[in-house]
Protein backbone atom coordinates (compact mmCIF):
# COMPACT_ATOMS: atom_id res chain seq x y z
CA UNK A 1 0.00 0.00 0.00
CA UNK A 2 2.70 2.49 0.92
CA UNK A 3 4.21 2.39 -2.83
CA UNK A 4 0.41 3.13 -4.81
CA UNK A 5 0.87 7.03 -4.05
CA UNK A 6 4.38 6.87 -5.38
CA UNK A 7 3.38 5.13 -8.50
CA UNK A 8 0.50 7.25 -8.93
CA UNK A 9 3.02 10.16 -9.15
CA UNK A 10 5.37 8.18 -11.25
CA UNK A 11 2.88 6.98 -13.92
CA UNK A 12 1.42 11.02 -14.35
CA UNK A 13 5.30 12.24 -14.58
CA UNK A 14 5.70 9.68 -17.72
CA UNK A 15 2.57 10.94 -19.54
CA UNK A 16 4.04 14.45 -18.79
CA UNK A 17 7.25 13.72 -20.11
CA UNK A 18 5.42 11.49 -23.27
CA UNK A 19 3.87 14.74 -23.81
CA UNK A 20 6.55 16.77 -23.19
CA UNK A 21 8.43 15.07 -26.41
CA UNK A 22 5.19 15.38 -28.47
CA UNK A 23 5.66 19.52 -28.17
CA UNK A 24 8.66 18.73 -28.98
CA UNK A 25 8.48 16.93 -31.95
CA UNK A 26 5.45 15.50 -34.05
CA UNK A 27 2.73 17.68 -31.95
CA UNK A 28 5.34 20.42 -32.45
CA UNK A 29 3.14 21.82 -35.83
CA UNK A 30 -0.17 21.28 -34.58
CA UNK A 31 0.66 23.07 -30.68
CA UNK A 32 2.05 26.44 -32.61
CA UNK A 33 -1.01 26.43 -34.76
CA UNK A 34 -3.06 26.34 -31.66
CA UNK A 35 -0.89 29.33 -30.32
CA UNK A 36 -1.44 31.19 -33.48
CA UNK A 37 -4.96 30.85 -33.42
CA UNK A 38 -5.14 31.83 -29.83
CA UNK A 39 -3.03 34.57 -30.40
CA UNK A 40 -4.55 36.37 -33.53
CA UNK A 41 -8.24 35.26 -31.74
CA UNK A 42 -10.43 38.66 -31.87
CA UNK A 43 -12.80 37.56 -29.06
CA UNK A 44 -12.12 35.41 -26.61
CA UNK A 45 -10.77 31.82 -26.14
CA UNK A 46 -14.19 29.80 -24.80
CA UNK A 47 -12.80 26.91 -23.24
CA UNK A 48 -15.52 23.67 -22.45
CA UNK A 49 -15.51 20.41 -21.28
CA UNK A 50 -18.20 18.03 -19.04
CA UNK A 51 -16.97 16.04 -15.74
CA UNK A 52 -13.60 15.75 -14.61
CA UNK A 53 -11.90 17.48 -18.22
CA UNK A 54 -14.67 20.46 -17.65
CA UNK A 55 -13.12 21.00 -14.29
CA UNK A 56 -9.87 20.99 -16.35
CA UNK A 57 -11.35 23.37 -18.58
CA UNK A 58 -12.12 25.85 -15.60
CA UNK A 59 -8.70 25.97 -14.36
CA UNK A 60 -7.37 26.40 -17.90
CA UNK A 61 -9.53 29.22 -18.55
CA UNK A 62 -9.07 31.02 -15.41
CA UNK A 63 -5.10 30.56 -16.23
CA UNK A 64 -5.35 31.88 -19.88
CA UNK A 65 -7.33 34.94 -18.69
CA UNK A 66 -5.00 35.93 -15.49
CA UNK A 67 -1.68 36.00 -18.21
CA UNK A 68 -3.36 38.30 -21.13
CA UNK A 69 -5.50 35.68 -23.08
CA UNK A 70 -9.50 36.64 -22.52
CA UNK A 71 -11.13 33.42 -22.09
CA UNK A 72 -13.85 31.99 -20.41
CA UNK A 73 -15.58 28.49 -19.42
CA UNK A 74 -18.59 27.42 -21.33
CA UNK A 75 -20.54 24.30 -19.74
CA UNK A 76 -21.49 22.58 -22.60
CA UNK A 77 -24.88 21.20 -20.96
CA UNK A 78 -25.84 24.66 -20.54
CA UNK A 79 -24.51 25.81 -23.67
CA UNK A 80 -27.58 23.68 -25.22
CA UNK A 81 -29.88 25.62 -23.06
CA UNK A 82 -29.20 28.81 -23.80
CA UNK A 83 -25.62 29.58 -22.97
CA UNK A 84 -24.52 28.79 -26.40
CA UNK A 85 -24.73 32.40 -27.47
CA UNK A 86 -21.76 33.16 -25.74
CA UNK A 87 -19.74 31.56 -28.55
CA UNK A 88 -19.78 34.77 -31.42
CA UNK A 89 -17.57 35.05 -34.56
CA UNK A 90 -14.03 35.69 -34.11
CA UNK A 91 -13.88 33.68 -30.76
CA UNK A 92 -11.97 30.26 -30.58
CA UNK A 93 -12.91 27.01 -29.01
CA UNK A 94 -11.21 24.94 -26.98
CA UNK A 95 -12.56 21.78 -26.28
CA UNK A 96 -11.84 18.88 -23.79
CA UNK A 97 -12.67 15.40 -24.13
CA UNK A 98 -10.92 12.25 -23.20
CA UNK A 99 -12.94 10.42 -25.51
CA UNK A 100 -13.33 12.80 -28.57
CA UNK A 101 -17.53 11.11 -28.58
CA UNK A 102 -18.88 13.28 -25.28
CA UNK A 103 -22.29 13.88 -26.52
CA UNK A 104 -23.33 17.08 -24.90
CA UNK A 105 -19.87 18.52 -26.77
CA UNK A 106 -20.81 17.09 -30.30
CA UNK A 107 -23.84 19.14 -29.69
CA UNK A 108 -21.99 22.32 -29.86
CA UNK A 109 -20.41 21.84 -33.05
CA UNK A 110 -23.25 22.44 -35.36
CA UNK A 111 -23.24 26.12 -34.26
CA UNK A 112 -19.34 26.02 -33.84
CA UNK A 113 -19.07 25.27 -37.39
CA UNK A 114 -22.22 27.20 -38.35
CA UNK A 115 -20.54 30.51 -36.26
CA UNK A 116 -17.44 29.54 -38.48
CA UNK A 117 -15.30 29.50 -34.93
CA UNK A 118 -12.08 27.88 -35.05
CA UNK A 119 -11.88 24.21 -32.91
CA UNK A 120 -9.09 23.40 -31.16
CA UNK A 121 -9.44 19.86 -29.41
CA UNK A 122 -7.94 17.90 -26.65
CA UNK A 123 -8.52 14.30 -26.62
CA UNK A 124 -7.15 10.70 -26.19
CA UNK A 125 -6.56 10.23 -29.46
CA UNK A 126 -2.99 8.86 -30.39
CA UNK A 127 -2.47 11.19 -32.96
CA UNK A 128 1.19 11.38 -32.82
CA UNK A 129 3.59 8.38 -32.52
CA UNK A 130 7.27 8.15 -31.30
CA UNK A 131 9.77 9.24 -34.20
CA UNK A 132 10.31 5.93 -35.67
CA UNK A 133 7.17 4.59 -35.70
CA UNK A 134 4.68 4.09 -38.13
CA UNK A 135 1.80 5.93 -37.90
CA UNK A 136 -1.57 2.92 -38.15
CA UNK A 137 -3.52 3.30 -41.33
CA UNK A 138 -1.67 6.75 -42.50
CA UNK A 139 -3.27 8.97 -39.47
CA UNK A 140 -2.85 12.66 -39.88
CA UNK A 141 -0.96 13.96 -36.91
CA UNK A 142 -1.78 17.33 -37.05
CA UNK A 143 -5.12 16.71 -36.65
CA UNK A 144 -8.15 16.25 -39.19
CA UNK A 145 -8.46 19.79 -41.21
CA UNK A 146 -5.09 18.72 -42.26
CA UNK A 147 -5.86 15.27 -43.62
CA UNK A 148 -6.32 16.10 -47.43
CA UNK A 149 -10.12 16.07 -49.32
CA UNK A 150 -11.77 14.38 -46.61
CA UNK A 151 -11.50 16.42 -43.61
CA UNK A 152 -13.57 14.08 -41.47
CA UNK A 153 -12.26 10.59 -42.73
CA UNK A 154 -12.37 8.46 -39.45
CA UNK A 155 -8.53 7.14 -39.59
CA UNK A 156 -7.35 3.85 -37.81
CA UNK A 157 -5.50 4.44 -35.15
CA UNK A 158 -3.47 2.53 -32.08
CA UNK A 159 -6.23 2.06 -29.39
CA UNK A 160 -4.84 3.65 -25.56
CA UNK A 161 -6.48 1.91 -23.12
CA UNK A 162 -10.10 3.16 -21.98
CA UNK A 163 -10.20 5.73 -19.91
CA UNK A 164 -14.13 6.86 -19.60
CA UNK A 165 -15.97 5.75 -16.69
CA UNK A 166 -19.55 6.41 -17.78
CA UNK A 167 -20.43 4.65 -20.74
CA UNK A 168 -24.00 5.87 -20.56
CA UNK A 169 -23.08 9.53 -21.44
CA UNK A 170 -20.58 8.31 -24.72
CA UNK A 171 -17.81 6.79 -22.03
CA UNK A 172 -15.95 3.18 -22.94
CA UNK A 173 -15.19 1.78 -19.86
CA UNK A 174 -17.31 -1.01 -20.59
CA UNK A 175 -17.30 -1.38 -23.88
CA UNK A 176 -13.55 -1.51 -23.67
CA UNK A 177 -13.21 -4.96 -22.31
CA UNK A 178 -11.90 -6.91 -24.69
CA UNK A 179 -14.96 -8.92 -25.84
CA UNK A 180 -17.02 -6.17 -26.22
CA UNK A 181 -14.42 -4.62 -28.40
CA UNK A 182 -14.22 -7.71 -30.97
CA UNK A 183 -17.66 -6.61 -31.59
CA UNK A 184 -17.45 -3.39 -32.57
CA UNK A 185 -16.90 -2.89 -35.78
CA UNK A 186 -14.39 0.45 -35.27
CA UNK A 187 -11.87 -1.98 -33.90
CA UNK A 188 -9.91 -4.41 -36.58
CA UNK A 189 -10.65 -7.66 -35.43
CA UNK A 190 -8.95 -9.96 -38.66
CA UNK A 191 -5.39 -7.72 -38.17
CA UNK A 192 -5.38 -8.46 -34.44
CA UNK A 193 -6.14 -12.51 -34.74
CA UNK A 194 -3.57 -12.35 -37.61
CA UNK A 195 -0.30 -10.70 -35.90
CA UNK A 196 -1.34 -9.68 -32.23
CA UNK A 197 -1.05 -6.61 -32.80
CA UNK A 198 -3.02 -4.19 -30.40
CA UNK A 199 -6.40 -3.13 -31.42
CA UNK A 200 -6.90 -0.43 -34.03
CA UNK A 201 -10.05 2.42 -34.01
CA UNK A 202 -10.95 5.35 -35.10
CA UNK A 203 -10.30 9.56 -34.89
CA UNK A 204 -12.67 10.50 -32.33
CA UNK A 205 -15.62 12.87 -33.80
CA UNK A 206 -14.38 15.81 -32.06
CA UNK A 207 -10.74 15.41 -33.37
CA UNK A 208 -12.18 14.85 -36.64
CA UNK A 209 -13.89 18.00 -36.67
CA UNK A 210 -11.06 20.21 -35.16
CA UNK A 211 -9.21 22.52 -36.89
CA UNK A 212 -5.82 21.85 -34.52
CA UNK A 213 -6.43 18.49 -32.94
CA UNK A 214 -3.85 18.18 -29.74
CA UNK A 215 -3.12 14.45 -28.34
CA UNK A 216 -3.52 14.15 -24.96
CA UNK A 217 -2.77 10.50 -25.38
CA UNK A 218 -1.52 8.29 -22.25
CA UNK A 219 -0.30 4.96 -21.56
CA UNK A 220 -2.22 4.25 -18.56
CA UNK A 221 -4.40 6.03 -15.92
CA UNK A 222 -2.58 6.01 -12.60
CA UNK A 223 -6.09 4.68 -11.19
CA UNK A 224 -5.18 1.03 -10.71
CA UNK A 225 -8.68 0.10 -12.09
CA UNK A 226 -7.47 2.22 -14.92
CA UNK A 227 -10.76 4.13 -15.03
CA UNK A 228 -10.47 6.98 -12.81
CA UNK A 229 -9.40 10.09 -14.98
CA UNK A 230 -5.85 10.75 -13.42
CA UNK A 231 -3.10 10.79 -15.45
CA UNK A 232 -5.63 12.21 -18.73
CA UNK A 233 -6.59 15.59 -16.53
CA UNK A 234 -3.10 15.64 -15.59
CA UNK A 235 -2.17 16.24 -18.96
CA UNK A 236 -4.64 17.96 -19.87
CA UNK A 237 -3.70 20.54 -17.51
CA UNK A 238 -0.37 20.26 -18.40
CA UNK A 239 -1.25 21.21 -21.76
CA UNK A 240 -3.29 24.09 -21.18
CA UNK A 241 -0.51 25.88 -19.08
CA UNK A 242 1.95 25.11 -22.02
CA UNK A 243 -0.75 27.05 -23.92
CA UNK A 244 -0.98 29.86 -21.83
CA UNK A 245 2.51 30.53 -20.89
CA UNK A 246 3.49 30.57 -24.62
CA UNK A 247 0.88 32.93 -25.42
CA UNK A 248 1.91 35.01 -22.52
CA UNK A 249 5.77 34.90 -23.65
CA UNK A 250 4.61 35.89 -27.42
CA UNK A 251 2.28 38.76 -26.11
CA UNK A 252 5.15 40.20 -23.85
CA UNK A 253 3.24 39.61 -20.84
CA UNK A 254 5.08 41.73 -18.04
CA UNK A 255 5.13 41.48 -14.17
CA UNK A 256 3.19 45.19 -14.48
CA UNK A 257 0.74 43.43 -16.41
CA UNK A 258 0.52 40.53 -13.97
CA UNK A 259 -0.45 42.63 -11.25
CA UNK A 260 -3.17 45.16 -12.94
CA UNK A 261 -4.66 41.53 -12.67
CA UNK A 262 -4.65 40.43 -9.46
CA UNK A 263 -5.69 43.28 -7.29
CA UNK A 264 -6.70 40.80 -4.43
CA UNK A 265 -5.46 38.52 -2.16
CA UNK A 266 -1.85 37.84 -0.72
CA UNK A 267 -0.72 37.61 -4.42
CA UNK A 268 -2.55 41.32 -5.26
CA UNK A 269 -0.67 42.47 -1.85
CA UNK A 270 2.55 41.10 -2.71
CA UNK A 271 1.92 42.93 -6.41
CA UNK A 272 1.14 45.89 -4.70
CA UNK A 273 2.28 49.18 -6.20
CA UNK A 274 3.95 52.37 -4.21
CA UNK A 275 0.86 54.29 -5.38
CA UNK A 276 -1.46 52.80 -3.56
CA UNK A 277 0.53 52.90 0.00
CA UNK A 278 1.61 56.33 0.07
CA UNK A 279 0.86 58.98 2.14
CA UNK A 280 -0.77 61.91 -0.05
CA UNK A 281 -2.38 65.29 0.49
CA UNK A 282 -2.82 66.47 4.13
CA UNK A 283 -1.52 63.36 5.19
CA UNK A 284 2.03 64.57 3.99
CA UNK A 285 4.36 66.00 5.88
CA UNK A 286 6.36 68.68 3.84
CA UNK A 287 7.47 72.51 4.90
CA UNK A 288 9.74 74.72 3.04
CA UNK A 289 13.31 75.43 3.13
CA UNK A 290 13.03 78.98 4.99
CA UNK A 291 10.64 77.06 7.56
CA UNK A 292 12.38 77.75 11.53
CA UNK A 293 12.84 74.77 12.83
CA UNK A 294 10.15 74.83 16.18
CA UNK A 295 7.61 75.15 13.17
CA UNK A 296 9.60 71.60 11.61
CA UNK A 297 9.53 69.71 14.33
CA UNK A 298 5.29 70.87 14.76
CA UNK A 299 5.17 69.28 11.59
CA UNK A 300 6.42 66.36 11.82
CA UNK A 301 4.84 65.63 15.47
CA UNK A 302 1.70 66.20 13.33
CA UNK A 303 2.21 63.79 10.48
CA UNK A 304 3.55 61.47 12.65
CA UNK A 305 5.87 59.87 10.55
CA UNK A 306 9.43 61.02 12.16
CA UNK A 307 9.69 62.48 8.59
CA UNK A 308 9.42 65.17 6.93
CA UNK A 309 9.76 66.40 3.08
CA UNK A 310 11.71 69.67 1.97
CA UNK A 311 9.93 71.62 -0.93
CA UNK A 312 10.52 74.71 -3.02
CA UNK A 313 7.39 74.65 -4.91
CA UNK A 314 6.48 71.30 -5.94
CA UNK A 315 10.15 69.92 -6.46
CA UNK A 316 11.51 68.00 -3.54
CA UNK A 317 14.85 69.36 -2.46
CA UNK A 318 15.86 67.60 0.81
CA UNK A 319 14.24 65.63 3.93
CA UNK A 320 14.42 65.74 7.28
CA UNK A 321 14.34 62.48 9.73
CA UNK A 322 13.84 62.09 13.55
CA UNK A 323 17.85 61.01 13.65
CA UNK A 324 18.84 64.09 11.58
CA UNK A 325 17.28 65.94 14.40
CA UNK A 326 19.10 63.75 16.79
CA UNK A 327 22.21 63.93 15.37
CA UNK A 328 22.04 68.16 15.02
CA UNK A 329 21.05 68.40 18.75
CA UNK A 330 24.39 65.78 19.90
CA UNK A 331 25.97 68.45 17.87
CA UNK A 332 24.85 72.07 17.80
CA UNK A 333 22.47 71.90 21.54
CA UNK A 334 19.93 73.65 21.92
CA UNK A 335 21.24 76.34 18.52
CA UNK A 336 19.40 73.63 16.57
CA UNK A 337 16.53 75.61 16.94
CA UNK A 338 17.67 78.92 15.29
CA UNK A 339 18.38 76.97 11.82
CA UNK A 340 16.16 76.84 9.20
CA UNK A 341 14.87 73.42 7.41
CA UNK A 342 17.21 74.45 4.55
CA UNK A 343 20.33 74.33 7.23
CA UNK A 344 19.21 71.19 8.90
CA UNK A 345 17.59 69.02 5.96
CA UNK A 346 20.02 65.87 4.03
CA UNK A 347 19.86 67.06 0.44
CA UNK A 348 19.66 64.21 -2.38
CA UNK A 349 17.27 61.56 -0.10
CA UNK A 350 16.49 58.50 -1.96
CA UNK A 351 13.07 58.08 -3.46
CA UNK A 352 11.34 56.14 -5.87
CA UNK A 353 8.46 56.37 -8.47
CA UNK A 354 4.53 55.63 -7.44
CA UNK A 355 4.59 52.74 -10.06
CA UNK A 356 7.43 50.74 -8.74
CA UNK A 357 6.60 47.35 -6.72
CA UNK A 358 5.99 47.77 -2.83
CA UNK A 359 8.65 45.06 -3.00
CA UNK A 360 11.17 47.27 -4.61
CA UNK A 361 10.35 50.02 -1.74
CA UNK A 362 11.15 47.45 1.08
CA UNK A 363 14.33 46.53 -1.29
CA UNK A 364 15.80 49.67 -1.26
CA UNK A 365 14.99 50.59 2.53
CA UNK A 366 16.39 47.51 3.40
CA UNK A 367 19.85 48.30 1.49
CA UNK A 368 19.78 51.78 2.46
CA UNK A 369 18.73 51.43 5.98
CA UNK A 370 16.12 53.63 6.02
CA UNK A 371 12.29 53.68 7.15
CA UNK A 372 10.72 56.01 4.78
CA UNK A 373 10.76 56.80 0.78
CA UNK A 374 9.80 59.82 -0.95
CA UNK A 375 8.08 59.30 -3.80
CA UNK A 376 8.34 61.44 -7.10
CA UNK A 377 7.97 62.06 -10.61
CA UNK A 378 10.11 61.97 -13.75
CA UNK A 379 10.81 66.09 -12.12
CA UNK A 380 11.63 65.69 -8.56
CA UNK A 381 7.77 66.85 -8.18
CA UNK A 382 6.98 65.35 -4.54
CA UNK A 383 3.65 62.90 -4.86
CA UNK A 384 3.79 61.43 -1.36
CA UNK A 385 5.85 59.30 1.01
CA UNK A 386 5.71 55.74 2.00
CA UNK A 387 6.46 54.69 5.08
CA UNK A 388 8.26 50.90 6.34
CA UNK A 389 4.56 50.67 8.66
CA UNK A 390 2.68 50.70 5.20
CA UNK A 391 4.40 47.79 3.90
CA UNK A 392 4.02 45.25 6.80
CA UNK A 393 0.56 45.09 5.50
CA UNK A 394 1.27 43.61 2.17
CA UNK A 395 2.82 40.46 4.22
CA UNK A 396 6.10 40.94 2.33
CA UNK A 397 8.12 41.48 5.68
Amino acid sequence: MKHIGENVVRIEAEALNALADRIAGPMATAFHRAVDLMFCCAGRVVVTGMGKSGLIARKIAATLSSTGTPALYLHPVEALHGDLGMVVPGDVVLALSASGETEEILALLATIKRLRVPLITMTGDELCVPRGQKPASNANPYGAAEAGPHPHRREALALPESRDSHPAKGGKAGAAAAGMANENPRFGRSERARTGAPMVRAISTLAAAADVALDCSIAQEACSLGLAPTASTTTMLALGDALAVTLSERRGFKEQDFANLHPGGKLGKRLARVESLMHTGDALPRVAPATRMPDVIYEMSRKKLGVTAVVEGERLVGIISDGDLRRLLEKRGKDVMDLTAGQAMTGSPKTIAADQFAASAIALMEEKKITSLMVVDGQDRLLGIVHLHDLWGTEMM
